[in-house]
This record gives C-alpha cells, structure tokens and sequence, in this order.
C-alpha cells in the first residue's frame, strides 16, 4: 500500500505468477526474486499513486513512455543510483515481457525504455579470504554432492589458474587428470601456459569421482544436471548464491575470481609481463586495468625492475 492506495490483486496474482516462473524455470536464487519483487512492486504502487486509482491487470498494459519517464524521475528524485534505477527497470522490461506472452498485449513501450547511463566499473577483485570462502559455500550448498563439486572445481580453476569461465568450461575429459602445467587456447586462438596448482587438480578429481556422467577424452569435463556440457549460467547462479549468503558484494563475479588471481599474485610480488601471460592478454595495459594497479605502483614495478632505474 502506498498512500492509501493499494496494489490490485490482479496485479499482485501477476506478479506472484512471474515469480513463481522464475523459480520454476529459471532457477533463480530467492534473494534474487525477493529484490525483483520489491522492484516491481515499487513501479506498480508508483502507477497507483501517479494515477489515483489501482491497475487491474488488464490497465498494466497501457502503461505510457511518459509513465515510464514519470517513475524514473520520481525513483531517481528519491535518491535510487543510475546503477539501481538500471536493475529495478530490467526487473519490471521481465516482468513485462512475461506478462505480455501470457496476456498477448504489445510490451513494447516498456520493453522500449532507455535505462539510464552510468559508468560501467571491471569487476573488482576479492580477498583471497573471500575467494576460499565463495569456493567452499559454493562447494556444499548444491541440493546434489556431485554438482557442489563441480562448482567448487570450476571456481578453483578461475581462482587459482586465472582462466575465463568459457576457458574453465572448454576442458575435456581427457584433460583430466590435469596436469601440472595447461595449455589453454583464449581469445583470438592465442595460446598460452598456465600452471595447476594442487588444490585445483584435487578439487577436479573429486568432481569427477563423484559425476554420474562419464568423463573420457570423447567427453566435456564438466557436466551440467542433465548431462550436456556445463554452460556458464549455472556456475554464475552457483557464485550468486554463495556471494549473498556471505554478504559479499554484487561485483563478486566468477569474472572477478579470475582478477583476484592476477591482483593476488601481483600483491605477493609478482610480476606484471609474467602475469599478463598468464592471462593471456594481448595488452600490459588490459592487465593493469584488470588488475587494479594504479599509475604509482606501475611506476614503482618499473623503478625496481628496469636496468636503468637502478
């Protein structure tokens, strides 16, 4: 209810509706469903109000640009970021897009409106505390032992080797065991060496005891639930749920595991030309982006290790 004005129950059973699709369907954590609620229940009691009355399910459907305009103004007057306006719009264009399949309207006005620009920041890297908690959490709040595994091993791979999540996933079967050093073809068909450390080789072989699929060198490595190849979706809602319920930020990605390594590494000594192979970018300067390095400890790496800044 927002100033005497309720929700109509259609527009409630629609909402209820849409949410129980993506649990159904898409799988969605609840934490994820819960702020898409309060999103959208935030834009339909915004329509209430703008327009005095309650919206039966049917009036969702002539919903205006210049509504559409009228709540991003009165959300952004009320202190919501660009970031947030961004994410409460992409929650009402889903529940839009659903709804108008189900009801047959066109949601294209909706569907249509711009999300407000802001700056888009790389994924920021996390502790290295943080990264050994988001692989065990992942590791043991699978309903199933075998796709825990899978997601604790898959993280470890990002984690502790720097690869990209399509590089992780791309591993066959007969790569398994893994061995000490990989070669990985990234970006480009670049090919590159990366070390295995310990920790993830035991984690793959203990996913790979416990897969009820079969892994041999016809096979991918890792398998989704219903035996195909692992697809990154999965892994990312894996991460998502173990990252809410360890309270740790929305930037804590599987992208970010994988900055982690470079910045970790980078932290304990190491060195940029080295660490740019290891993620196999084409750039120094990509690397130092992704690794969070600023100008002075730059410099600082360059005065120590040039010849002739000695």
């Amino acid at each position: 209810m927002t100033h005497g004005i309720e929700i109509s129950a259609g527009a409630r059973d629609a909402l209820s509706g849409w949410l129980d699709h993506l649990r159904a369907l898409d799988g969605a954590a609840e934490n994820t469903i819960e702020a898409y609620r309060k999103d959208v229940v935030a834009f339909l009691a915004f329509l209430s109000v703008h327009h005095g009355r309650s919206h039966g399910r049917a009036a969702l459907a002539d919903v205006s640009l210049r509504d559409m305009r009228a709540w991003m103004a009165h959300e952004r007057a009320g202190g919501l970021s660009a970031r947030s306006l961004a994410r409460a719009l992409s929650a009402v264009k889903g529940f839009y897009r659903w709804l108008s399949d189900r009801d047959g309207f066109d949601a294209s006005t909706v569907l249509s409106t711009r999300a407000p620009k802001f700056k888009a920041k790389l994924p920021r890297p996390v502790s290295s505390e943080a990264a050994a908690e988001m692989i065990a959490t992942a590791g043991t709040q699978a309903p199933d032992g075998w796709v825990g595994a899978r997601d604790a091993a898959v993280l470890t791979l990002l984690y502790g080797c720097g690869l990209r999540i399509s590089e992780a996933l791309g591993l066959r079967g007969a790569d398994h065991p893994l061995p000490e050093v990989l070669r990985i073809t990234g970006k480009g068909g670049k090919e590159r060496i990366v070390p295995v450390l310990p920790a993830a080789r035991q984690a793959v072989s203990a996913y790979v005891t416990l897969c009820p699929y079969p892994v041999n060198a016809q096979t991918p490595l890792f398998y989704g639930v219903r035996g195909k190849a692992l697809s990154p979706r999965p892994v990312q809602k894996a991460m998502e749920r173990a990252r809410l319920q360890l309270g740790l930020p929305a930037t804590a990605t599987p992208h970010a595991m994988r900055h982690s390594f470079a910045t970790h590494l980078l932290d304990a000594g190491g060195d940029l030309r080295a660490i740019q192979e290891l993620l196999g970018h084409a750039s120094l300067s990509t690397t130092q982006a992704y690794t969070a390095v600023d100008t002075a400890r730059l410099m600082e790496v360059y005065d120590r290790a040039h010849p002739r800044a000695r």
